[in-house]
């Protein structure tokens, strides 16, 4: 009989060759094995949590029985937690480490099923998660069930709490939200409000109805798992059906697969071994930075989502793959700076308290912190001083970084910032400590000393004009979020209805280029007069390109008109029709400095100093009052929303964040045609309808068609460009259904274009498009759901 020893407990295991699955061969010392390497990502799932176990002593092709009571036979170092029930009470025995699960696989207990609540000073305590079991009734599939996992995703990010699927190993899908604060209702009526909705909006998919009655042909979203009295089998744990499968975390991408099935425990192993507990990646690793902040208390962001980890796509707002960097001096009880690396969706952190070396040589001491949110990039205030880590917070740099090395005792890479720029390595020595120096490298400048700057960092020097800067993206908005914003911490601007354009100017010409990098100078002649307005300044300004309507309106359908012309006797006949005009609001570089580490309101005052001794530049008037008064005002001016720009934040290229945010009185959309219908009746000769689709991770998703909001030259322009583009093939990444693709035509998809809708459906269409636009200005790559 072998014994074996694990966290200093001795245990006994028995009839190790017993087949437990006899359609597989699966023994009882193979269901142990699996359990001893899972634990570390299988116990944080079942610790605190009182265990129902579902036993199959004599394997799973005979009875089964479920065991509450902790036996008497149970080792005593097995923690206990007694619940009063109606007839009587239970003492449940908690599974807080590997011994303890093999424990479990000793007993052959299969199913470890736990409540949503967790033990909190030796008592029941709060529900901590949502938990959604998805049951398909008969005749439905198992990617029936994934569609509707979707849905019940999309519900809670609507609710703000992040999500995570598990298919359960049985039949259908677990989706479990991690609760962060405790909800305004209950939580099972909370969860049964969501399941009653999806039934509402697929009533032929999902019922929300007990009754097994109701559940053919349909998906039954089990909401009353949300009930302390109720348990669901916990992430991990194998199953007592014919093969040994698991209750196993997926990748929400997984869902869409056509492929999608039940894993078995030797491939959930594998998985765990070469991605790790993918639970613990989605919500744990910013764990530590929220319990050390307190909401309401503290202005640095705090999130409400898990990151997003998947690294296999650079970052938007990143350049050929980049990623982003920041260097924030902090006056906390000693000065130091913090040095933040964008790394699997977080900025894994170091306090150096001498700053960042400029040159090659010295050695800085770097001591590894808590990974930060990526919004912590743009940052700057003042943390109060009963709080973790009070004190005031700069912005000294920022920029892009790319990665040379990434291992566990060694980091190089090269920083592309204003003030620090070159290659460096961080050594890890010992505990959470790491060596932080500049690479020499060869026939390298050196760094001019400090002049002006903090005490042990250099100031910028004067600099050449810098080209191609990508502009600051805000992050799309509600009004509520506008309602907590302080009037003294931010200032809001109209939203302008036009195409974003980067200004450089020199030497008395006006060179402007798009978002994506494509030069606009020849495409706006009538502009050009701004490089002599300017006389000798060097300047990068950041701005809008507009065409206004008899109003004074920008007017996005008066600048359709101007975008995608190239012949220069059009370019010109347009420009005297629909001429345009350039709206700046941020200014990142004047003569000779740069102004990206500038705070917002600097930046401002500069840009409206520029404006006064420049004639005809047009610089927008920042609004007046608050966010709903911004926000009320543009409703009135007709103008398409507000932005609201923390007066404190730095610029930083290419990069979204929430220190800008914007709100729009309408939703737009940006997409791709796919597709067409020809027209009928008065649009025989043109198109009935658009077939619209947005990028994801599979390819380009159908999100519906758009018949309205077309003019005539309109239709003519795109009947022209996707005649020209049509091809045998749908470009869509799943099949359409009948309904959505009869008549269709289908097209390379290459057009970008725009929407205005009402909301988002719960199968990811949109509701009541109207058409606003092509896009010339932006590549087919860069489109993304708002």
């Amino acid at each position: 009989m072998p014994t074996i020893t694990i966290d200093g407990h001795r245990l006994n295991l028995t009839h190790l060759d017993k087949v437990l699955y006899p359609d597989t061969g699966t023994t009882k010392g193979e269901v142990i094995e699996y359990l001893r390497d899972i634990a570390p990502a299988m116990v944080p799932h079942l610790a605190q949590r009182p265990v129902t176990r579902k036993r199959w002593p004599d394997g799973v092709d005979s009875n089964f029985f479920f065991e509450r009571q902790a036996p008497a036979s149970m080792p005593k170092w097995v923690p206990r937690l007694s619940v009063r029930h109606k007839d009587r009470t239970v003492e449940y025995p908690l599974i807080d480490s590997p011994a303890g699960l093999v424990l479990m696989g000793q007993l052959a207990a299969l199913e470890l099923h736990v409540p949503q609540w967790t033990v909190v000073d030796g008592k029941p305590g709060p529900i901590t998660r949502l938990v959604f079991d998805l049951d398909p009734g008969d005749g439905v599939e198992l990617g029936d069930c994934a569609r509707v996992a979707l849905a019940v995703k999309e519900q809670l990010t609507a609710a703000g709490l992040s999500s995570y699927p598990v298919t359960s190993g049985s039949k259908g899908i677990h989706v479990y939200a991690e609760l962060k604060t405790e909800l305004d209702t209950d939580p099972s009526q909370f969860a049964r409000k969501i399941a009653k909705q999806l039934a509402k909006d697929w009533p032929d998919l999902v019922t929300a109805t007990m009754a097994k009655t109701e559940r053919a042909g349909k998906v039954f979203v089990d909401w009353s798992q949300n009930n302390p009295a109720k348990t669901t089998v916990a992430p991990y744990s194998l199953r007592g059906r014919a093969e040994p499968t698991v209750a196993a975390p997926r990748e929400w991408t997984e869902l869409e697969d056509e492929g999608l099935r039940h894993l078995r425990f030797d491939e959930v192993l594998e998985r765990y071994r070469q991605g790790g507990d993918l639970l613990s990646t989605s919500l744990n690793s910013l764990r530590t930075y929220r319990s050390k902040r307190r909401r309401g208390k503290t202005p640095e962001p705090i999130p409400d989502t898990a990151p997003d980890t998947d690294t296999s796509t650079p970052d938007e707002s990143t350049p050929d793959g980049e990623l982003s960097f920041v260097i924030q001096e902090h006056h906390a009880t000693t000065l130091h700076w913090d040095f933040r690396l964008e790394h699997d969706g977080v900025l894994v952190s170091w306090a150096v308290p001498k700053g960042v070396p400029v040159r090659p040589g010295p050695n800085r001491l770097a001591v590894q912190t808590e990974d930060h949110p990526l919004d912590y990039r743009t940052f700057s205030g003042t943390i109060p001083d009963d709080q973790y880590g009070g004190g005031r917070v700069e912005i000294f740099d920022a920029g892009n970084y790319q990665p040379i090395k990434w291992e566990a005792d060694k980091i190089v890479f090269e920083l592309h910032g204003d003030r620090i720029r070159g290659q460096y390595a961080l050594i890890h020595t010992k505990a959470n400590q790491w060596l932080l120096h500049k690479i020499k490298k060869a026939n390298e400048r050196p760094v001019p000393s400090s002049n002006g700057g903090s005490a042990s960092q250099p100031a910028s020097e004067s600099t050449p004009l810098p080209r191609d800067l990508k502009p600051m993206l805000a992050t799309l908005g509600t009004t509520e979020d506008l309602t907590s914003m302080p009037e003294d911490e931010w200032s809001f601007e109209g939203k302008w209805d036009g195409v974003r354009a980067v200004g450089e100017v020199r030497d008395g010409k006006l060179r402007l280029h798009s978002r994506s990098g494509r030069d606009l100078t020849s495409t706006y002649p009538d502009l050009a007069w701004i490089g002599p307005a300017l006389g000798e300044h060097k300047a990068v300004l950041d701005g809008e390109i507009v065409t206004l309507d008899a109003d004074d309106v920008t007017s996005f359908a008066a600048l359709q008109n101007r975008l995608g012309l190239t012949r220069k006797a059009d370019i010109e006949r347009a420009a005297k029709k629909y001429p345009a005009e350039f709206f700046l609001f941020d200014i990142l570089f004047l003569d000779g400095t740069s102004l990206l580490t500038k705070k917002y309101v600097d930046r401002r005052h500069i840009l409206d100093e520029l404006a006064t001794s420049c004639d005809g530049i047009t610089v927008p008037a920042r609004l007046s009052g608050d966010a709903q008064h911004a926000l009320n005002e543009s409703h009135r001016q007709g103008w398409e929303g507000i932005v609201a720009k923390r007066n404190d934040s730095p610029y930083l290229p290419g990069q979204r964040g929430r220190a800008w945010i914007k709100v729009k009185n309408q939703r737009t959309q940006e997409v791709i045609i796919g597709g067409y219908r020809p027209g009928k009746g008065s649009r025989a000769d043109t198109l009935g309808s658009l077939l619209l689709g947005v990028p994801d991770e599979n390819g380009l998703r159908y999100i519906g068609r758009v018949g309205t909001g077309f003019t005539q030259p309109m239709l003519e322009t795109l009947s022209g460009k996707l005649q020209r583009l049509s091809r045998k093939t749908s470009p869509f990444s799943a099949e359409l259904k009948p309904a959505e693709r009869k008549d269709a035509v289908w097209v390379t998809p290459r057009l970008v274009g725009e929407i205005s809708f009402t909301e988002w459906t719960t199968a990811g269409l949109v509701r009541h498009p109207a058409w606003r636009g092509l896009r010339p200005d932006k590549p087919p790559d860069e489109v993304r759901i708002e």
